[in-house]
């Protein structure tokens, strides 16, 4: 038996069987939608039907982990005699991992010969998830927590996140565009092309002429950048045909790719992203 249990939140946009299959615990970060409080959505009729309430105009938001969430579920490890590694939400986009290390410092109090380690992965949606399920195929592998947590901090900036999204407008209302820019993006169908940079934050990094060519370049940065590709993660807002064709041409670019796997884009990120997203995954140079 492990001595030691990962645990992280719902960022990872798993579904609660990958949770179980992959050996995590996880925290629920909490989302308003149609005026009331969810748990987070995990699994695909859930998030279907989400995107299809912002299509209607709902604008959903959401909250971070408190630290007596975290807490409630560190604890329940700790009693057991096992020790915790804490794989948070980026802090550049949330106070998830704040939160987590309040928890973390009460609870080393109560169980002082617990060893608790908290990391801000500086990751979200499914590139916090590949993070987390590469740190646990290392824990199954016989990773100690002290050497895991090493290796999780050695690797966080070397996850990348290529983002693009089908329409400016849900960016202009997270204050991410201006109206300006979201009207004439829109007029000449114009994608903006985002990564998590070095601080966990969405940054605006280019743009293309179109879906097509969005698409392209997600899939060029994987030809370009990614080192191990042996298992990729694809993420959509709501476009199964999308991600597939996304899928295809990673696939095309980088022969060498061996798994992928593709879900989608949960509620957190896609309540400020909307529809249409679409993300590649992957172990690269950096970001």
């Amino acid at each position: 038996m492990c001595t030691y249990q990962i645990v992280t939140d719902s960022c990872c946009d798993f579904t609660k069987a990958q949770y179980a299959e992959f050996g995590l615990t996880y925290v629920p970060l909490t989302l308003l939608y149609k005026g009331k409080e969810y748990p987070g959505f995990t699994e695909s009729e859930e998030l279907h039907a989400f995107y299809d309430g912002i299509r209607g105009g709902e604008m959903p938001t959401t909250s971070a982990v408190n630290p007596e969430g975290w807490a409630n579920v560190m604890e329940a490890h700790l009693a057991e005699g096992q020790d915790v590694l804490c794989m948070a939400f980026t802090s550049g986009l949330s106070t998830t991992y704040q939160s987590a290390v309040i928890a973390a410092e009460e609870l080393r109090e109560k169980y002082p010969q617990r060893k608790i380690i908290v990391v801000d992965t500086l990751c979200a949606a499914l590139g916090q998830g590949l993070l987390v399920y590469l740190a646990a195929r290392k824990r199954d592998e016989g990773y100690s927590l002290e050497q895991l947590a090493a290796w999780v901090e050695e690797n966080k900036l070397k996850l990348c996140h290529w983002v693009t999204v089908d329409d400016l407008n849900h960016l202009k209302r997270g204050g991410r565009v201006s109206s300006a820019t979201a009207f004439v993006g829109g007029m000449l169908n114009i994608k903006p092309i985002i990564n998590v940079d070095d601080n966990g934050k969405l940054a605006t990094v280019g743009k293309c002429r179109g879906r097509k060519a969005a698409m392209e370049y997600l899939a060029n940065k994987l030809r370009e950048d990614g080192t191990d590709v042996e298992t990729i993660f694809i993420a959509h807002g709501d476009c199964p045909e999308d991600a597939a064709q996304l899928e295809a041409l990673c696939r095309e670019k980088r022969p060498d790719v061996q798994n992928v796997m593709t879900g989608y884009v949960g509620g957190v990120i896609g309540a400020h992203t909307g529809p249409g997203v679409l993300v590649v995954f992957f172990l690269g140079k950096g970001r």
